[in-house]
């Protein structure tokens, strides 16, 4: 069997077991996804700038078996490269709590980011067999099936917009939220077609739930970037498999097309806006970012600091500076220039380097698994695509972002080499490795 021969071959793992090191990523997905939601549904309060009781049990005790499950298995840690970008912009969020606008804002928001990414991170450590993306697919199943008792039931009203009903919530607390969860749900439930049995049956019926809650969520804009994500995620793959580049250089080209094309038509965002939206302004978020350009202008290198510009107070410049409702936004609803917002120019690069070493980082999944690496490689471009129309970067707590932050890790678990069970049990002295999965071709594929 030849060497690339043996490349194209699917590998899968050969059982799924449970692995210690995924207890934290799972509860912290679970506590995102459903739980926090929940309680704020139950429990609304007025103040959404003060700290809930639940988040400060939560955020310490998740730290605490996170670090645990890291610190004993740390001879196992390594640092592929996308996880090390991720790690050099947290340091300079870090450092911008020194300059930013209200420091105690940005301190409590930069802490609880870190807690939850700490919390995902173990999934780096844990057993290949151990699938985490099962477990999260069984959160979003539950999440849909919950969503749907109370919107049917009559317990979750629309969310309501100048005494217009623009949508259902769910247990969220605004209907893009819950477009944007079904959404993901939706690319969840796809990866589970990929398999035979009662994972395809299962998957087609939390498929065909995510589409129902996405319409009547009226949530256009996630329907449209889950589709174009997981069409996108298919070509990048086949052509980056033909052509043996990295995915990220299959899709460098897209973001030069779209500044080259929007120098030739004009304003290509206020196109797009009025074919989507039937308006030119994204549904009012053009007014938001010309405010936020306006802020952007007076400090652009390093920002006015991490997350200390939106709800702090009404001395903060988003207040003093905007008109009418534009000064009640909690973001930009556009991640990138949030991130501008927050760390500066400097801050955007360094985000910027640190998607395409993710996506460059799927392509090593996809030597392994395609399905798998397709999946990430779906929810990563649907949340890359997203962050145009929302605020889901960098921000702990954001569904969207722990997401992304899966992805990093589920990738991460991919960038060391397998060994071969050959080589294991050389290393070994003949004997298999006692720890360590083993690896079967894929049923029915030539090995010859």
């Amino acid at each position: 069997m030849s060497i690339a021969s043996m490349r194209s071959v699917r590998v899968k793992e050969a059982g799924t077991i449970f692995d210690i090191c995924l207890i934290a990523p799972i509860l912290t997905c679970a506590y995102t996804l459903i739980i926090s939601p929940m309680l704020v549904f139950m429990y609304p309060v007025k103040d959404i700038t003060t700290p809930r009781l639940e988040n400060k049990i939560f955020g310490p005790t998740i730290l605490a078996i996170a670090l645990a499950c890291l610190v004993s298995r740390r001879s196992r840690l390594t640092w592929p490269p996308h996880i090390v970008w991720l790690a050099a912009y947290f340091a300079l969020a870090g450092a911008s709590i020194l300059w930013s606008f209200k420091p105690q804002f940005s301190f409590v928001r930069y802490f609880a980011e870190i807690i939850m990414i700490i919390s995902v991170m173990p999934v780096l450590l844990a057993d290949r067999r151990a699938d985490v993306i099962r477990g999260v697919f069984y959160l979003f199943a539950f999440g849909l099936i919950l969503n749907v008792i109370l919107i049917t039931g009559g317990y979750s009203s629309e969310t309501v917009s100048m005494g217009v009903k623009i949508g259902q919530r769910g247990y969220f607390t605004f209907k893009g939220e819950l477009g944007e969860f079904a959404a993901l749900a939706f690319l969840f439930s796809l990866y589970e077609i990929f398999h035979p049995g009662w994972r395809r049956i299962l998957g087609l019926i939390i498929a065909v739930i995510s589409v129902y809650l996405v319409l009547i969520s009226q949530s256009k804009g996630s329907l449209g970037c889950s589709v174009l994500a997981a069409i996108l995620a298919t070509l990048v793959l086949f052509v980056s498999k033909k052509a043996r580049v990295s995915p990220a250089i299959v899709l460098l080209p897209l973001p030069i097309c779209y500044a080259v094309v929007s120098g030739l038509v004009g304003n290509l965002v206020n196109r797009i806006s009025w074919y989507i939206y039937g308006n030119y302004t994204l549904t009012g978020r053009t007014e938001i970012w010309d405010v936020v350009n306006f802020e952007i202008a007076k400090k652009p290198l390093l920002g006015w600091g991490y997350r200390s510009i939106w709800l702090v107070g009404p001395d903060s410049p988003i207040m003093v500076d905007a008109w009418n409702w534009v000064r009640t936004m909690p973001s930009a609803h556009n991640g990138y220039l949030d991130t501008i917002l927050d760390t500066g120019y400097i801050g955007l690069a360094l985000v910027i380097i640190f998607i395409f070493a993710t996506l460059h980082a799927t392509g090593r999944v996809a030597d392994r698994d395609r399905a798998r690496a397709w999946l990430l490689l779906s929810v990563a471009l649907y949340i890359i695509l997203q962050n145009f129309l929302e605020s889901a970067l960098m921000q702990g707590g954001d569904a969207l972002w722990l997401m992304f932050v899966v992805v990093v890790a589920e990738a991460g678990r991919y960038w060391r080499p397998f060994r071969s069970r050959g080589a294991s049990a050389r290393s070994s002295g003949g004997r298999p490795l006692a720890h360590g999965p083993r690896f079967l071709p894929e049923r029915g594929l030539p090995v010859g």
